[in-house]
């Protein structure tokens, strides 16, 4: 019984604390909307990178998946 408790207090911890408690104010979201903040701050860069990666490759898509169809994984 007594690991269960812990079990149910560790995950409730992990829950609470891994909860935003702040909210954005509307002066902050200028500074969180920047290039650099983005997941792919150099788009350019990434676009003509997969043009050329699809040119050679005389395909589209996929690019979050490795792999083909052709079993060559």
């Amino acid at each position: 019984m007594r690991k269960k408790n812990l079990i149910i207090l560790a995950l409730f911890s992990l829950l609470v604390g891994g909860c935003s408690l702040q909210n954005v104010q509307p002066w902050e979201r200028d500074i969180l909307a920047q290039d650099k903040m983005q997941l792919n701050p150099y788009p350019v860069d990434s676009y003509l990178d997969d043009h050329i990666y699809y040119s050679k490759e005389s395909s589209s898509g996929g690019a979050g998946v490795g792999g083909g169809g052709c079993g060559c994984n």
